[in-house]
C-alpha cells in the first residue's frame, strides 16, 4: 500500500515537472518569436526607408535629369535659332554675291563696249590706205565705208540702191578722191536700172573729167551701148569711133569694133 502511494507520489511529481517544464519552453518560444517578428518588422522597416530613400534619390536625380535635358532643348532650340539666322545671311550674301557678280559682269560689259566704241572711233579718226584703178590715195574710214557700201549694192544687183547710195555719197563727199570712180559706177547703176538717158549723162561726165582714167575706154564703151539702148544708132557709132580714136589699143575699143557691125 505505501508502495503504491510512492509510486503515485512519485508519478505525480514527475508529472508536475514535465507540465512546468512545458509551460517553461511555451514562454520562451513566445518571446523567440516576438523578437524575430519585431527585428522582422524593423528590417522591412530598414528596407522600406532604404526603397524611399532610392526613390527619393531617383526622383531628385529625374528632376535633375530632365533639367538638364530641358537646358540641353533650349540651347538646341537657341543652336537652331543661329543656324537659322545663318542661312538667311549666307542667303543674304549669296544674293549680294550674286547682284554683284551681275553688276561686275555689267561694268565689264560696259567697259568693254566703251572700248570697242573707243577702237571703233580711233579706227574711224584713221585714214585710210586705198588702191583703186591704179591709183594710191588716203580717205576717211567712213567714206570709205559709204564707197565700199555702193558698190556692194551694183554687185548684188540692187541698182536703184547704187544709185541713192552713190548720189548720197557725190553730195556728201565732195572733191572726194573716189570722184571719178562713182560717176563710172553710177553710169553703171543707171544703166543697170535701164536709166539709159541717165547713164549717157553719168558716163559723159566721167569722161569728161577723167579722160586718162584707166576706166575711160569703158566708159565710151558703155556710153554707145546706152544710146544704142536709146536707138540712137548714129550717136552710138559716133562714141565707138570716139573710142577707138582715143584708145586704140584698150580692149574696150577693139569691143566697139565688133559691136560696131550691129549697129544700124
Amino acid at each position: 500500500m505505501r508502495l503504491a502511494k510512492f509510486c503515485l507520489a512519485q508519478g505525480f511529481a514527475l508529472l508536475t515537472a514535465a507540465t512546468v517544464g512545458t509551460a517553461h519552453a511555451g514562454i520562451f518560444d513566445d518571446e523567440e518569436a516576438r523578437k524575430a517578428i519585431v527585428d522582422l518588422r524593423s528590417r522591412v522597416a530598414a528596407v522600406d526607408d532604404a526603397g524611399k530613400a532610392r526613390a527619393a534619390e531617383q526622383s531628385a536625380a529625374n528632376a535633375k535629369l530632365a533639367e538638364q535635358l530641358e537646358a540641353v532643348r533650349r540651347s538646341l532650340l537657341d543652336l537652331n535659332n543661329q543656324l537659322e539666322a545663318l542661312r538667311g545671311e549666307v542667303a543674304k550674301l549669296r544674293g549680294n554675291d550674286e547682284q554683284i557678280s551681275r553688276e561686275l559682269a555689267e561694268v565689264q560689259r560696259r567697259q568693254k563696249d566703251t572700248g570697242q566704241s573707243l577702237d571703233d572711233r580711233l579706227r574711224n579718226l584713221e585714214p585710210a590706205k586705198v588702191t583703186l584703178d591704179g591709183r594710191e590715195f588716203t580717205v576717211d574710214q567712213e567714206e570709205k565705208k559709204a564707197y565700199d557700201t555702193a558698190i556692194a549694192a551694183i554687185r548684188s544687183g540692187e541698182f536703184e540702191k547704187a544709185v541713192a547710195l552713190l548720189g548720197a555719197f557725190q553730195r556728201s563727199y565732195t572733191g572726194s578722191a573716189y570722184a571719178d570712180s562713182v560717176r563710172f559706177w553710177l553710169g553703171n547703176a543707171l544703166y543697170g536700172k535701164r536709166d539709159y538717158k541717165g547713164a549717157i549723162g553719168a558716163f559723159r561726165a566721167f569722161v569728161a573729167g577723167a579722160a586718162d582714167h584707166p576706166r575711160a575706154p569703158e566708159a565710151l564703151l558703155a556710153l554707145a551701148n546706152s544710146q544704142a539702148e536709146m536707138k540712137d544708132a548714129r550717136g552710138a557709132r559716133k562714141t565707138i569711133d570716139e573710142l577707138v580714136k582715143t584708145y586704140p589699143q584698150s580692149e574696150a575699143a577693139q569691143a566697139g569694133k565688133e559691136r560696131l557691125a550691129s549697129l544700124k
